[in-house]
């Protein structure tokens, strides 16, 4: 139970993410969708509580959507991602958002010319514990992971890595798919009831597995051109890499649509409103 890493599975992961990066690219566009909006980025505002001039590496960053809010907010960011589509596309987002007076409007921040000059970003794999050390000992403030730890096939030396990385007293901060409710047999169900003359409505999730780590192949968006890899950890496992690397949890974050937001079929997240889809944790450096 204790397995956290498949090295073997990294560069055949890697190349499925080349594969996908522009249709994911495409889809997301310059905003976030619903789910990161209203779930995923709150979350790790109010655990990173980052502050004008931090240092911070984000990693996983994709397309920069999350690169860019925290420039907005005054960050100076080092963005990497494994794969050189990812980051040209969030290059040329940036520049276009840069000469558009910014993007994240909404949430307060613009990643005008000024603060997307701050933003670095570099084609770096992040199972790659040495590209990763490069970039320099006790260098950052914070760190961020954007939705993909789930989506690495090696962490045990990326959370060490990045220990490194941080000054004392720095943090990382991670989101991901919830791995009790997304876990790899895991079903969505809905169900109509007449009771006594009422039709009722009944979400719920069956989970036929969870303890055994083990990866597992799955679309994160339909029509995309390949399978991506997710690699299922349960949270003991997950927690005991981030300890054996010398982080400590000091912050936690589960979150779920509320009543404010309608589901657009049946198996929508916004049905299942006591069912977190996606986690978040702050993990820390001691001083």
């Amino acid at each position: 139970m204790s397995k956290s890493d498949w090295p073997e599975l990294a560069e055949e992961a890697q190349q499925r993410w080349n594969q996908n990066a522009a249709f994911w690219d495409d889809y997301m566009g310059d905003e976030s969708n619903t789910f990161h909006n209203l779930l995923v980025r709150p979350a790790m505002e109010k655990l990173l509580a980052v502050q004008s001039g931090d240092k911070v590496l984000d990693i996983g960053c994709g397309n920069g959507n999350f690169s860019r809010f925290l420039a907005g907010l005054g960050a100076r960011v080092t963005a990497i991602d494994g794969s050189a589509v990812m980051i040209e596309r969030a290059r040329a987002r940036t520049r276009t958002g840069a000469r558009s007076e910014g993007l994240a409007k909404e949430e307060g921040a613009a990643c005008n010319e000024e603060s997307a000059g701050s933003i670095d970003y570099r084609v770096i794999d992040v199972t790659d514990s040495e590209r990763l050390e490069e970039l320099g000992s006790d260098s950052f403030d914070a760190a961020v992971s954007n939705m993909a730890v789930m989506d690495m096939a090696v962490i045990g030396s990326m959370f060490e890595a990045v220990h490194g990385l941080l000054k004392p007293g720095g943090v990382f901060v991670c989101s991901l798919t919830h791995p009790c409710f997304q876990a790899p047999y895991a079903t969505r169900y809905a169900e109509q009831e007449d009771r006594d003359g009422e039709m009722v409505k009944k979400f719920g999730i069956k989970i036929e597995r969870y303890l055994t780590p083990q990866p597992f192949e799955g679309l994160g968006i339909v029509g995309q051109p390949v399978p991506q890899y997710y690699f299922h950890r349960p949270i003991s496992v997950l927690l005991s890499a981030c300890f054996e690397a010398g982080f400590v949890l000091d912050g936690f974050e589960e979150r779920a649509f509320d009543e404010s937001v309608e589901a657009n079929h049946a198996f929508s997240w916004a049905n299942f409103k006591e069912t977190p889809p996606m986690m978040a944790m702050r993990l820390r450096r001691p001083m």
